[in-house]
């Protein structure tokens, strides 16, 4: 077994020594083909780069070529074009030479005849008034022709032309207004605050500050930073939705409210009450509100005016005419409220009918309703009297009251009966003492006519008197009027309250154009 296995390796071993010699055989046959391929390759290469190279070598000769024949065109060109413009220099010195010789000599035949010089100056004068004939008779002819186009004569071109500069000149002075203005604020601004304290600080108004200010308790003084709102659209809105002027000073905890309009000042008090209570403070939320309280408003002038009848015993009466009646729990006369005057003036007519053995019903009637046109004497014109009577007699009030309510302020001769009691009760419920106040009554009629002349202006949105009387805020519609016309209408508004109107101390115009954007989402 020994032997045998000896054999084997032996065996083994010389098949390992003959694949090796073989293997190392084929590779050096193998790599000799290699390399003569290799050579053949290269020679190829080396013969290809041969005849690209010389390929390359023919078509830069070409290129070259082809570049020297274009460069010796250009130049051709260009030299060609030199002496063409230097022949054009040599012809035109040659002509300015000609003529310098032409003028030379005229100007010697000139210089050597007097009468030469006078023809030719004639000639000249001729030639330059023929020249301004055909020049007059080509601009007659371009203005027909203009005139034709147009299709308006001169004198009717020079108007429109006039009326658009005079437009154009009216914006550019307002725009030199405004100017003005802004740099006169500059410097007065600190001034007139100076001149306005000490002025309010001299004067004690003890009945306007109780008959148009009102105020608003609030819950902080960070309440007050919230109405105000962010650079203060708050307040801004709030005075635009109700007509009056919010004041907040260092009072603690409480904001006014000033309006000569008792029920602006109304609806203005409850909805900063709703907006306070509800926390919810912005521009859109106000107008809800202020919507809102006006309903309730209403409702509370209906129910005052039914309450009023009542309380004085007067019956069946048209509910328009009741809602009259419960406005003039808003209105006073002479620091008087017309409310309560009316329903003296029913009890005393009634007292007094009653000792006469009259109709007592039909006399209370006619008192109460007596100042009824007071309740719009502000929107319709003519005397309260008169428009009592009227709107009486529309809604079907019986002729007799009528007549009383018309006559009431009569001087008696032509009175009945009923109208001389209806007088006689209203002077003695306005003559008691304490009853009136001049001044007050002077002071709302005043504001009306502020408001009044403002509404009068065409463009004129909303316009509200505010402090006292001292100043009027107009809301413009800002489609119809620009910047520029904002400031011409507000000098236009004062100059017509100074003509119309008589008042202590200065009153502020100030005209307020704003664009407001709206949409749903749906």
């Amino acid at each position: 077994m020994y032997w045998i296995a000896s054999v084997s390796v032996i065996v083994l071993v010389v098949a390992v020594v003959s694949g090796i010699i073989i293997g190392f055989i084929l590779k050096q046959v193998l790599a000799a083909r290699e390399i003569k391929s290799s050579k053949k390759l290269m020679v190829r290469i080396a013969e290809e780069a041969k005849k690209e190279a010389e390929t390359i070598k023919k078509e830069a000769i070409l290129q070259a070529k082809e570049n020297l024949l274009k460069m010796k065109a250009e130049f051709d060109n260009e030299a060609k074009e030199r002496r063409s413009d230097f022949d054009a220099w040599e012809k035109r010195i040659r002509s300015k030479e000609e003529n310098l010789d032409k003028k030379a000599d005229l100007l010697a035949q000139k210089e050597s005849s007097v009468e030469g010089r006078e023809k030719l100056i004639a000639s000249k004068e001729a030639s330059i008034e023929e020249k301004r004939r055909k020049l007059d008779v080509a601009l007659k002819e371009q203005h027909e022709k203009l005139e034709k186009i147009a299709g308006m004569s001169a004198e009717e071109a020079k108007k429109i032309l006039i009326q658009s500069m005079e437009v154009e000149a009216k914006q550019e002075a307002a725009a030199i207004v405004r100017k003005i203005e802004d740099e006169a604020k500059l410097t007065a601004d600190r001034k007139s605050q100076e001149i306005v304290a000490y002025a309010i600080q001299r004067y004690a108004g003890d009945v306007v500050a109780e008959k148009t200010v009102s105020a608003v308790n609030l819950p902080s003084e960070e309440m007050k930073g919230r109405i105000i709102g962010r650079e203060g659209r708050n307040i801004r809105a709030i005075e635009a939705a109700t007509g009056i002027d919010l004041i907040i000073d260092d009072t603690p905890e409480a904001v006014v409210l000033s309006s000569f309009d008792p029920i602006r000042r109304e609806v203005a008090r409850i909805s900063l009450e709703r907006l306070i209570q509800d926390g919810r403070i912005h521009p859109g939320r106000i107008e809800e509100i202020v919507k809102k309280v006006r309903v309730e408003v209403d409702q509370i002038i209906r129910e005052t005016g039914e309450k009023a009848s009542f309380d004085v015993g007067v019956h069946d009466i048209h509910p328009e005419i009741i809602n009259m009646l419960g406005s003039l729990k808003y209105r006073t006369s002479y620091s008087q409220n017309v409310l309560q005057h009316s329903m003296d003036v029913a009890y005393l007519a009634g007292i007094m009918a009653s000792e006469l053995k009259v109709n007592v019903k039909e006399a209370k009637r006619a008192g109460l309703l007596h100042d009824i046109g007071k309740a719009i004497d502000h929107k319709v014109e003519g005397t309260h009297a008169a428009i009592g009577a009227d709107y009486a007699k529309r809604f079907g009030e019986n002729p007799r009251i009528v007549q009383a309510i018309a006559t009431h302020h009569d001087d008696g001769r032509n009175n009945t009966l009923l109208g001389v009691l209806v007088q006689a009760a209203d002077t003695l419920s306005a003559a008691r003492p304490g009853a009136r106040r001049e001044m007050l009554e002077t002071y709302v009629k005043r504001l009306e006519g502020l408001e009044k002349i403002a509404n009068s202006f065409n463009g004129v949105d909303k316009c509200f008197a505010i402090q006292a009387g001292r100043e009027i805020r107009i809301l413009v519609e800002n489609e119809k009027i620009s910047e520029n016309d904002a400031t011409m209408l507000c000098k236009d508004i004062v100059k017509k309250i100074e003509s119309e109107l008589t008042y202590p101390g200065q009153i502020k115009v100030t005209v307020i154009r704003e664009t407001r954007v709206s949409d749903f989402a749906k």
